[in-house]
């Protein structure tokens, strides 16, 4: 009787933050669920106590050829439920090297499969030491092609002498906004107030901007292709630009669509589960009390899981919403409001019954749902597929990282959003809640996310350029015959390594 053949295994390693989390998950759910992959998904340690204080052991407990593992990452065992320090999530990466190194090479379910094996990662120096061991690597990006294609122009604004910024006058006084770019590769021009945060500095020898742009070049020779979560319709100029430099390259998105068009409504249960990786707890009682609304008479404010606002820009927005007369639903982090509560109590007086506060929420059943009329974001990738899926207009308010470069998509290619400025004012955030929920402006947004929408249905269904280049990455390049790592090259690579690692030592 033949042996059954092994199934291909892929080893998800995201970046540990939510936003690179949730679309890896849904990712690898897709790929094992309908694709015939079996999957092992990496979490660091800090994640791991997040998800288990969240949801529970059951949220780990993984499915047959789906399953969790957790590696050391340095970062204290904190209890508090809060956002993650970057800079020490940053300086924690090279860490995580010798513990990837050890999970490929020790363990049993990795070194017996001799089928093909291949890292689907974003962390870079996690990448390099997959090369290093003989694993196959194909990097997902789950931000913009755009800002990736930003990111790329970094050696070439140092060169021109437009970063780093002479000084700390320059960010304020009109230089990021009157100085255009004009010749990045299909992206029209833009201004250096569009560019990723990270040339926000004066440091010449800035680390983070360093960083950003040798992980750019670094997908030109390390992976063997590079998936980017969105769809051709939606970046087209920068996606074609980018195949003449980099590996090859598929656009494959929005992820919750196809997830739902894969799953269609028999498994309704499924869907939502492998749309739900939330590191903090979701408050669902939000969605009974959008019930009670009218329909697209709510706005949405969420900033994501890692921005943070002070005090007084929370109390600015507070009053905001409330002399905007709209009702809203407010997601504001636990760790944001500290042990003191920063709202005033005349604001929750003034908003009783027309505004609802929580701390986290289930965000894309909220934008799903019929009362929200619009989404004041902080313009996080996965926020911005989430919001045009459900056809929702936005208000932006960019905080850092890609999400200047995705607010002006919205705002100027896209006609999906209106930006408020970088430290509004109660009186600016009434008038922009004001344009976008009501009036000529909110009705113009409002066709232009309904064709957004059909055009991200149209390309998740079958035939569509999502589906289709979902395909062609299974038939391409996750499933091809390619040297995998077979037991002798585990034996002989763990044998090379264990003697050189200090890690072992110990």
């Amino acid at each position: 009787m033949a042996t059954p053949a092994k199934r291909p295994h892929l080893l998800f390693f995201p970046f540990p933050v939510q936003g690179h989390v949730t679309p890896a998950f849904q990712l690898a759910s897709l790929l094992h669920r309908f694709h015939g992959f079996d999957v092992t998904f990496v979490h660091t340690d800090y994640n791991r106590r997040r998800v288990l204080r969240a949801r529970g052991a059951d949220a780990l407990a993984g499915s047959p050829g789906f399953r969790f593992v957790a590696v050391p990452d340095g970062l204290p065992a904190s209890d508090e439920v809060a956002a993650q320090d970057m800079a020490a999530l940053l300086l924690s990466l090279p860490a995580l090297v010798p513990h990837f190194k050890e999970l490929v090479l020790s363990d049993e379910l990795l070194a017996a499969s001799t089928a093909s094996c291949c890292l689907v990662s974003d962390v870079v120096p996690v990448q390099r030491a997959a090369k290093e061991i003989g694993l196959p690597c194909v990097t997902f990006w789950t931000s913009s092609a755009n800002s990736f294609m930003a990111c790329c122009q970094f050696p070439q604004l140092a060169a021109k002498g437009l970063v780093p910024l002479k000084d700390t006058e320059q960010l304020k006084n009109g230089y990021l906004e009157s100085t255009v770019v004009d010749w990045v590769p299909g992206m029209p021009k833009m201004r250096l107030k569009d560019f990723p945060s990270f040339i926000r500095t004066t440091d010449p020898d800035d680390a983070i901007f360093a960083m950003a742009a040798s992980i750019a070049e670094s997908h030109r020779t390390v992976p063997s292709a590079v998936i980017f979560h969105t769809l051709d319709e939606l970046e087209s100029q920068v996606l074609r630009a980018m195949s003449a430099i980099l590996p090859p390259i598929y656009a494959i998105g929005p992820l919750p669509l196809l997830l739902r068009q894969a799953a269609g409504d028999d498994d309704p249960a499924f869907v939502d589960a492998s749309g739900s990786t939330s590191l903090s707890k979701e408050n669902r009682a939000c969605l009974d009390w959008l019930d009670g609304k009218r329909a697209k008479s709510v706005l949405f404010a969420s900033f994501g899981s890692i921005v943070k606002l002070t005090d007084e820009q929370l109390v600015e927005l507070a009053w905001g919403l409330a002399n905007s007369g709209h009702d809203f639903l407010w997601v504001i982090r636990s760790d944001q409001q500290q042990k003191q509560p920063v709202l005033p109590p005349e604001f929750l007086a003034e908003t009783e019954g027309r505004g609802c506060v929580t701390s986290w929420c289930p965000q894309q059943a909220v934008l799903r749902h019929g009362a929200v009329g619009a989404f004041l974001t902080h313009c996080g990738w996965n926020s911005m597929l989430e919001s045009l899926s459900a056809g929702v207009p936005l208000l932006c308010w960019p905080g850092g990282a890609d999400q200047q470069t995705n607010s002006w998509l919205a705002c100027t290619e896209w006609r999906l959003g209106v930006e408020i400025g970088e430290d509004p004012r109660r009186e600016e955030v009434e008038l922009a809640i004001r344009q976008v929920m009501g009036g000529d402006v909110g009705e113009q947004l409002r066709r232009s996310a309904t064709e957004w929408k059909e055009k991200a249905a149209l390309a998740t269904r079958p035939g569509g350029s999502s589906s289709v280049n979902l395909e062609r990455l299974v038939n391409e390049v996750l499933s091809t015959e390619r040297k995998s790592v077979s037991s002798f090259d585990i034996a002989k690579a763990w044998k090379a390594w264990a003697c050189a690692s200090p890690v072992l030592r110990v």
